[in-house]
């Protein structure tokens, strides 16, 4: 019902991407598209890129006076550093010719060789470019959208990082969208403040190696409606969504819902939710073990989701070991400006994945051509749930 496709390259003129599916009637303006990508921006590690990069917001189409139309919505994001050196229009040229400098040293953990391969490409360039976390911005401002659809349906999404390399936040207290503000004020978008001083500690001792860190964020989905998703094909499972979507963003290697990994290690007994009756609320489950997700359909509890992201495969200090694909001599990777950590600004775009399949079931199971049209059905489904035959 909802779907999104991005265009562009890292060190390209700009990034497009086009929304479908979207309702009439949804307020939208570039200041909620740059604020989100701001956010983007955050977090203690990132590289120099990020101080400039200003990601120059342009609705090109889909909205008028402020609110969709109904019809696609095209976003396109000016790349600056594109805009302030000449070094990129030659390299990234549109029209017929060459690089005078190939990259021919493939980095380890990257698509690098592996995109080199599959097209039959002798610069890696040709890869990393649209393979690089750049378009991610283009995601994000997709995402945007998507959450101001869910905020219409009383659906936030908050994202907080939990793990920093070796450094695991002990706390158990989850922050809600009011803690928003004060999880994107700390340098690590970290709730706990006794762990991200730890987790500070941890990028200044890589970054004076010239090496890299990866960790885990924790997305949590509240206000999310029983009944997303659907068991009745593997397709349509919610949580089979989620982890489609998450597992894309560039460098993720691992996702978990609920408790995931750690109930594995339970007896039966100790691993569900027990389900419970509350008259002011109706159903309720006792715990989030699962996550806020039973047989690919939503519960109505919170969404808990955790995303384990690598350490990134570019280095300051480059180190590993690769082959030269011209002369086959052993040799270290190249090196492009790079984060010794992107794992704080992986949380948005977490998020943004989170929002973009959550959105597109909203519309799938309310339906409706308009704003108005789709809270209507979601409000008489709500209904229905609490005056029903199971309310």
């Amino acid at each position: 019902m909802l779907r999104y496709l991005t265009a562009g390259e890292s060190h390209g003129r700009a990034l497009v991407v086009i929304v479908e599916g979207l309702p009439a009637g949804l307020a939208v303006t570039v200041e909620d598209l740059r604020a989100e990508l701001a956010r983007r921006r955050l977090g203690y590690g990132r590289g120099p890129r990020m101080r400039f990069e200003q990601d120059e917001v342009t609705i090109v189409g889909g909205v008028r006076h402020g609110r969709t139309l109904g019809s696609p919505v095209a976003v396109e994001i000016g790349n600056t550093e594109w805009t302030r050196s000449d070094k990129w229009h030659a390299e990234m040229a549109v029209a017929p010719g060459q690089t005078e400098a190939p990259l021919t040293q493939p980095r380890p953990g990257h698509a690098d060789l592996a995109g080199m391969q599959k097209y039959g490409f002798t610069d890696a360039r040709d890869v990393l470019e649209r393979a690089s976390a750049r378009e991610t911005a283009a995601r994000v401002a997709a995402g945007t959208l998507a959450k101001l659809l869910l905020a219409e349906l009383g659906v936030a999404i908050v994202s907080h990082v939990v793990q920093l390399g070796p450094v695991r936040t002990k706390a158990v207290a989850r922050p809600t969208p009011a803690d928003l503000a004060d999880v994107d004020a700390s340098e690590v978008r970290c709730f706990d403040r006794a762990a991200e001083e730890a987790m500070v500690g941890e990028i200044k001792a890589a970054a004076a190696d010239g090496d890299s860190l990866g960790g885990v964020v924790e997305v949590i989905g509240y206000g999310v409606s029983v009944g997303l998703g659907s068991h009745v094909h593997w397709d349509r499972k919610l949580d089979g969504l989620l982890g489609q979507a998450l597992m894309s963003i560039q460098a993720v290697k691992g996702v978990e819902i609920g408790d995931g990994f750690e109930v594995a290690g339970r007896r039966g007994s100790a691993a569900h939710d027990p389900i419970g009756w509350d008259a002011d609320v109706g159903y309720r489950r006792g715990s989030s073990r699962a996550g806020g997700i039973e047989g690919g359909i939503s519960t109505g509890d919170p969404l808990v989701v955790r995303v384990a992201m690598k350490p990134l495969a570019t280095l300051n200090r480059p180190t590993l070991q690769t082959v030269d694909v011209v002369t086959k001599a052993e040799t270290v990777s190249f090196k492009e400006r790079t984060d010794v950590t992107a794992v704080p600004a992986m949380g948005v775009v977490a998020e943004t994945m989170c929002a973009l399949v959550l959105a597109d079931e909203a519309t799938r199971k309310y339906g409706g051509d308009a704003v108005e049209e789709l809270v209507a059905n979601a409000d008489r489904f709500r209904r229905v749930l609490r005056e029903g035959p199971l309310g």
